[in-house]
């Protein structure tokens, strides 16, 4: 296990250093070209703009931008060399190597001849076609195609081969044929729309949609030419075949986005669930503070984001390993909260079933207004790694890399704590206090130390929600209220303190509930879930598999 988590980091390390490395390759290549373009002649500026071509580092845009308000500056050196500045708000900067710098001495300002700004502000506007981050190439690219200006055309047109990868061709390809709806001949056009039908680009509805009205508005024309109308009666056909067969296909990727929202929400009723059904079904105990140990679980992941952020900076590749220190930082801590409150309170209200839903309720509005005090009554946000940013593409449906990681990180948590149940000391010694608490005791368990550290697994398991929560979601007081009425119901269906009939109950109550709301809407769908949750109760009040608790006994 340990070898597997070393590889694991060692993948991930290699990624992220891979990716950095490219990127701040083309950002020194593009400083370099820059400060040529300031300091050399004529022709040494026309191929420092061509070499620019295809770059794609942030550094053009910006010098562009401060280059446009005269905010670039040239200033000798002793051994009679120049040195390029430029004023970014209040600071100045080496354009060299990026650093910031108290203003020098003997600054002169920079020009450029309007050539070279014409072309700079062209490659200014290119820099995110050719970006390393694919998402910031596809949003670039869309951008440029749903403009349909013709001169955009040859650019998108030459880039689509050079593109890494499927996902990023097939992105250009699109908005090269929503741009020839508007300046394609009658052919192009024609075939723009039968390209646009076949991949289902939703993208292009509206845009399709302006086709069809020039095409109608050509047929209402009785001054239009047999010729042109039987081009528009074309149009107007294919169009109409387009829009039907892109609202089909739009309605059969949101059903399958649906089933994948579900999953995922489904991995996350898991991980909350998980630490419910131990605190609750195996030791009896109606905890109406969990949902507070699924926020202490985010604000850990925000905390150490910013301590990694102050401490490297955003765009280092340290940073990129903060949520890697942040999931087992808010296991820990939500844990360690969770033996203060078992210590503190939970320990004196295990036969008190209402006493402890009262005294836990009481605790989780102490624990919100703490959070609020410190934090501030805000939502916060918390920004993924650039590792977990982004999309995957899986058979033309697309899935964000922070949602889809939830589901792996689900399993094995099912895994390891069914390993932990079944095949430890600790498990047994679980298993005996929760079915026989004195009988375990004068076997020489100690149930109290049983108690305590089962109460924080539970807790650091809701944290360890919280840490993956706030990935795809805002971090808040009450993020956890969202989740704890439904964490109460997975474990009811599942069988109070079963863990393999919560995992079922978690990932079916997740699907068939968004699948609800994807038919009838979030309200019905709630209702929905909620009504047939009932009915299943009425048929197997013990839920999927009955277990034998604490409580029988009692």
């Amino acid at each position: 296990m340990q070898k597997l988590h070393q590889v694991t980091l060692t993948i991930l390390f290699l990624f992220s250093m891979l990716s950095f490395s490219s990127a701040d390759t083309a950002d020194k290549e593009a400083r370099t070209l820059l400060s040529r373009l300031i300091l050399g002649e004529k022709d040494n500026q026309e191929s420092a703009l061509d070499a620019l071509d295809g770059n794609g580092s942030k550094i053009i845009e910006t010098f562009y931008k401060v280059g446009r308000v005269g905010d670039v500056y040239k200033c000798a050196n002793d051994d009679g060399s120049f040195t390029v500045y430029y004023k970014d708000g209040e600071f100045y900067y080496n354009l060299l190597d990026g650093n910031q710098v108290t203003e020098p001495d003997n600054l002169e300002k920079a020009r450029l001849g309007r050539s070279a700004k014409k072309k700079l502000s062209k490659l200014a506007d290119f820099v995110y076609i050719y970006s390393p981050i694919d998402q910031e190439r596809i949003d670039a690219v869309h951008k440029f195609g749903g403009s349909q200006k013709p001169e955009f055309i040859e650019l998108i047109r030459r880039n689509i081969d050079k593109q890494p990868n499927e996902n990023l061709k097939q992105a250009f390809q699109e908005s090269l044929e929503i741009s020839l709806l508007k300046n394609g001949t009658h052919e192009e056009k024609l075939n723009a729309i039968s390209y646009l039908s076949d991949m289902g680009s939703s993208l292009s509805v509206d845009f399709i949609k302006a086709v069809k009205l020039d095409s109608e508005a050509v047929l209402n024309d009785e001054a239009a030419e047999e010729e042109v109308k039987a081009e528009a009666s074309a149009l107007t056909k294919a169009s109409d075949e387009a829009l039907k067969s892109i609202e089909s296909a739009e309605q059969k990727k949101e059903l399958v986005q649906s089933v994948f929202f579900g999953v995922n929400r489904g991995s996350v009723l898991l991980l909350v669930s998980f630490g419910l059904a131990i605190t609750f079904g195996l030791m009896g105990v109606i905890n109406m503070a969990h949902g507070e140990f699924i926020a202490i679980g985010g604000y850990t992941t925000y905390v150490i984001q910013g301590w990694f952020a102050s401490a490297y900076g955003v765009d280092s590749a340290a940073y990129e390993w903060y949520f890697v220190v942040a999931v087992p930082a808010a296991f820990m801590v939500s844990a360690f909260f969770g033996v203060i409150m078992e210590r503190g309170v939970i320990q004196f209200l295990y036969t008190r079933p209402l006493e402890s839903l009262l005294a836990t309720w009481g605790i989780s509005m102490v624990l919100q207004q703490l959070i609020r005090l410190y934090f501030g009554a805000a939502n916060v946000a918390v920004a993924s790694p650039t590792w977990l940013e982004g999309n995957v593409n899986v058979g033309g449906y697309t899935m964000a890399y922070n949602r889809l990681i939830v589901v792996p990180v689900a399993i094995i948590v099912l895994l390891v704590t069914a390993l932990l149940m079944k095949k430890t000391n600790w498990g047994l010694h679980i298993r005996a206090t929760m079915q026989n608490r004195l009988m375990a005791s004068s076997l020489g368990i100690r149930s109290s130390r049983v108690n305590m550290m089962t109460f924080a697994f539970g807790s650091g398991l809701a944290g360890l929600a919280g840490a993956f929560l706030s990935q795809f979601d805002n971090v808040g007081p009450m993020m956890g209220q969202t989740y704890i009425v439904d964490s109460f119901m997975v474990v009811v269906v599942g069988g109070v303190g079963n863990l393999i009939g919560a995992a079922l109950s978690s990932l079916g109550i997740g699907v068939i509930g968004q699948l609800l709301e994807f038919f009838y809407g979030s309200v019905m769908g709630k209702v929905g879930i909620l009504f047939g949750i009932i009915l299943f109760l009425q048929v197997k009040p013990g839920g999927l598999f009955t277990s034998k608790s604490r409580s029988l006994e009692d």
